[in-house]
């Protein structure tokens, strides 16, 4: 078990170093590009494995406990250790995150973003993969920090070299955002580790805050909670993801929501509340208070983008999406419950499921169409996926009554949860205050049923276009001749007022789009099994957390 962690955190990145490497003769093919993509999905499913392996040999009776644990002195004059091990709380992170990068290593290697060679591509997939790994296996703060930033590199290149629109702007948002809140972040875990006299996360939590004052731990709260509500995003430190994601390519999308958002939420957990418990107790009312400012203000956001003539993007709606439902999982850690804290563990799985099965499905929707603005997808009468391509138009429909929280669904259990835990709330918070952050909550629930089916509305149903060589003006407008394929007004062109003026065939205008193809049916079916499962069989997750959960908020006394 200590070799098969150690592994799935190192495997990836030595699998990096050799995707820059030139491929052996005996491997490299007729396609050297394919080669270099075959190797990143080898590598990953590899590293899946391995995750599965440790998932099957952990001891669930004693989900509380760090398993597979590796302990070796690095830096001793800082006691800083390389401390690995899992529990019940970033078993399932790991899993998550391992599955996802495996499953954009497979959609990636028949559909490749256009950009420079796929060799950088893979090996920043790679280096992603080993960081957001480590993040969720390291038991030393310093090492925490250093893993933290280790992902920010490879996703500014993904962004900026492989994305769509504005993608420079874009990434250096995200890096200036996240860079920013990591400097802060570093001063709170120093002072931490300086006044404890240790950066070992076991032991500060086992002392559940005992050797450190009030006013250090509100400072610690304050500091390390900045750096890591800026990666979560919260509200209102959250205006760099519409951005990002619009402009990443899928799989970059697909990373950042599924496993990068989860590394702030993750911190809370692991590091402020059991390290800091009564700085949380003081910031608690304030964090709940944003976190259901952004519930709010996500699907309000989402409302305005799917309205008729908004020019609203698909990919920028599920971004704004994500602040409101990351805003759940703030709440439920807000409450400083072990109903609470649990539903935001489920919540963080389940989002990371369903956003990034959404995000695939809206890459591919965009692949068909080139374009993923609502409104020349729609035009007047609606998209019609149903119709032109009824598997792709299912499974959308699918991903997004799972992510407005249907009953018998992943997003069901961790919303309900976090409010459960908000409705009572740890001793020593204010009881009218979380009842009113409950009620906002709940609103926020209705305002995410209301967008999803107003997506679903516009893309999924409608008329299809006549089978004819004449498309449909989009936006309402009138029927135009077909453009000669291959002249320069068959290319698809901006459109000016929700009209455009010469739509190529395959298109938006068009009746014959692809239906779900073989690569694609095998990289989304996993999410879609995993979200049925995990919203049937809750306790599949929380049978994990749960002891780990009353464990950490117990101050390490199970």
């Amino acid at each position: 078990m200590q070799v098969l962690l150690a592994l799935a955190v190192v495997g990836p990145l030595v699998g990096a170093v050799a995707a820059l490497l030139p491929a052996p003769p005996g491997l490299r093919g007729r396609d050297p590009d394919q080669a270099v993509l075959r190797h990143g999905v080898t590598v990953t499913g590899a590293i899946l494995l391995v995750t599965l392996l440790l998932a099957a040999g952990f001891d669930r009776d004693h989900a509380a406990t760090m398993q597979a644990t590796t302990d070796i002195s690095w830096i001793p004059a800082l006691d800083v250790r390389v401390h690995l091990g899992i529990d019940g709380i970033s078993l399932p992170l790991l899993v998550l995150t391992a599955l996802l990068t495996f499953l954009c290593a497979v959609y990636s290697y028949f559909k490749m973003p256009a950009g420079p060679s796929p060799k950088a591509f893979v090996a920043l997939i790679l280096l992603l993969e080993s960081g957001t790994l480590a993040t969720f296996a390291v038991l030393d703060l310093l090492l925490f920090f250093l893993a933290f930033e280790m992902v920010l590199i490879p996703m500014y290149f993904l962004i900026a070299r492989w994305g769509g629109a504005g993608k420079q702007a874009a990434a250096s948002k995200f890096v200036l955002y996240t860079l920013l809140g990591s400097v802060v972040m570093l001063l709170g875990l120093l002072l931490v580790g300086l006044h404890a006299g240790t950066f070992d996360m076991v032991a500060l939590a086992t002392d559940n805050g005992r050797g450190l004052s009030t006013s250090v731990q509100v400072i610690a709260v304050l500091a390390i909670g900045i750096g890591l509500a800026v990666k979560t995003p919260m509200w209102p430190l959250h205006s760099w993801l519409p951005d990002a994601h619009t402009a990443a390519p899928t799989a970059g999308s697909v990373l950042l929501a599924g496993v990068m958002l989860k590394m702030g939420t993750y911190g809370f957990v692991r590091v402020l509340l059991p390290i800091a418990p009564e700085g949380m107790r003081t910031f608690a009312p304030y964090l709940a208070a944003l976190a259901v400012a952004g519930i709010v203000y996500g699907s309000l956001a989402c409302l305005a983008l799917a309205r008729p003539g908004a020019k609203g993007d698909l990919k920028r709606l599920i971004a704004y999406s994500s602040v409101g439902h990351m805003g759940f999982v703030l709440l439920g850690i807000a409450s400083m419950t072990p109903a609470g804290v649990n539903g935001a563990l489920f919540a963080n799985i389940a989002h990371g499921l369903i956003t990034g099965l959404l995000f695939f499905l809206v890459g591919a929707v965009k692949d068909r169409h080139g374009t993923a603005d609502l409104d020349t997808l729609a035009g007047a009468t609606g998209a019609a996926l149903y119709g032109r391509a009824p598997r792709l138009g299912a499974l959308l429909a699918f991903a997004a009554v799972a992510s407005l929280g249907l009953p018998g669904l992943a997003g069901f259990w961790g919303e309900m949860l976090t409010l459960f835990g908000a409705f009572d709330p740890a001793e020593g918070l204010s009881r009218p205050a979380f009842l009113t952050f409950t009620a906002i909550g709940a609103f926020g629930t209705l305002l995410t049923a209301a967008y999803m089916l107003a997506v679903v509305r516009r893309v999924c149903m409608g008329e299809p276009p006549a089978r004819t060589a004449h498309p449909t003006g989009l936006g309402g407008g009138p029927h135009e001749d077909a453009p000669p394929a291959g002249s320069p007004a068959a290319e698809p062109t901006a459109p000016t007022g929700g009209v455009a003026t010469a739509v190529a065939p395959g298109t938006a205008a068009t009746a014959e789009i692809a239906d779900v193809r073989p690569y694609e049916f095998a990289a989304w079916t996993p999410l879609v099994v995993l979200t049925v499962l995990a919203g049937l069989w809750p306790a599949l997750l929380l049978g994990l957390s749960d002891p780990a959960v009353q464990k950490l908020l117990a101050g390490g006394k199970s």
